[in-house]
């Protein structure tokens, strides 16, 4: 299915992009689910799956991951089924995140989906991200509150709510809408019809986890081993004092390991491809010969990216799925991280480089790009 997405992307970006909440009514036209209740249901009974069972009955607020073994007993009102990730396992869902690439690789989280029966919901919570909520078959009414400090608490040990808001948007979505909600805005949707909804994400890293993760490959990378020096120290009267200086001196010594412009890249490059969930690697067998990889390119054959998989141009450095990539030809290179179908029209005279072929070969044998059967 090629999804066709209605939405003028400049005025959106100027208007709503982690501004306001908006509706966007009729976004895809003629929207056809591109997943059955019952695939996602199959999904959700997979280890490599990131799933989940909500249910809210007789006022109390439950919660399961999975994976699930069956669905028996459930009821037909008041839960959701949630899987995470869809566009690692499920290409015909993963398409419904094609539209959304005019935004940044990078921040791209993933594609998440519930099913969802009269009544169901998560109840009303927060997100630290960006979500593109999309109707699919069914009806659901949701409600978003505007951007308060607001109290949040655990009804279960598995989901975090807020307290009850006063709505700025209250409205039913049909499919083929868009509900897009920035960071902050809490938020709650409630099933009228038993209904899909999928929620393409995007995410971006908090300095915590930026810190943390900097903090690793420096220790993996020895960076940063000199020791704090004071040639210019005198004697003091009051030697259980740090004075502000000696504090500053620190800092700096912190912030000289971080300011490494090609340490620093290299780091990013690696923490920003790595995947925050399972992808369906599956290594060529029998591995391909550069050859073969050459002739069906030329022979008009065409490469499909892994979908999931994070390829990223850092500053004209490249990466792949947390680690450096060789890129014998930039261009080349800059174009596994632009398109996700690759073609002799994309790779041009690369496809003459053997250093490059070999690249791209070891790319695909390691399940990364593949042939379409």
């Amino acid at each position: 299915m090629d999804y066709q997405l209605n939405l003028d992307w400049p005025e959106f970006m100027a208007k709503y992009w982690q501004k306001k909440p908006v509706i966007l009514k009729n976004a895809f036209p003629n929207f056809v689910d591109p997943i059955t209740p019952d695939e996602l249901a199959g999904l959700a009974m997979e280890a490599e799956v990131d799933s989940r069972l909500v249910s809210h009955t007789n006022g109390q607020w439950q919660a399961a991951n999975g994976p699930f073994e069956d669905f028996d007993n459930l009821g037909e009102t008041g839960w959701s089924l949630l899987a995470q990730a869809v566009n690692h396992w499920h290409a015909p869902a993963a398409e419904l995140v094609r539209p959304f690439r005019v935004l940044p690789d990078w921040r791209l989280d993933d594609l998440m989906i519930s099913y969802s029966v009269p009544g169901g919901g998560v109840g009303p919570h927060i997100d630290q991200y960006d979500v593109f909520i999309i109707q699919g078959m069914g009806s659901r009414r949701w409600r978003v509150g505007d951007k308060l400090p607001m109290r949040q608490f655990c009804p279960h040990p598995a989901l975090l709510h807020v307290d009850p808001f006063e709505p700025i948007i209250d409205e039913d979505l049909e499919p083929g809408d868009i509900l897009y909600i920035p960071p902050g805005f809490p938020h709650d949707g409630f099933t009228h019809e038993t209904a899909l909804n999928y929620s393409v994400g995007f995410r971006g890293p908090n300095g915590r986890d930026l810190i943390s993760s900097f903090a690793d490959y420096a220790l993996e990378n020895d960076l940063g081993g000199e020791h704090y020096s004071d040639p210019d120290l005198t004697c003091r009267e009051h030697p259980g004092k740090v004075e502000g200086y000696e504090l500053a001196r620190l800092r700096d010594m912190m912030m000289e390991v971080i300011s490494q412009p090609e340490d620093f890249k290299q780091w990013f490059g690696r923490f920003i491809t790595t995947p925050r969930h399972e992808l369906d690697i599956a290594p060529a067998e029998p591995p391909y010969q550069p050859g073969e990889i050459l002739d069906a390119l030329l022979g008009g054959e065409c490469l499909t990216r892994l979908s999931g998989l994070r390829v990223l141009n850092v500053e004209g450095e490249f990466f792949v799925n947390s680690e450096p990539m060789e890129a014998p030809v930039p261009h080349a290179a800059d174009a596994l991280c632009r398109y996700t179908l690759l073609s002799q029209a994309e790779l041009g005279d690369a496809l003459q480089n053997p250093e490059f072929v070999s690249v791209l070969t070891e790319l695909v044998n390691q399940g990364y790009w593949y042939f379409d059967d």
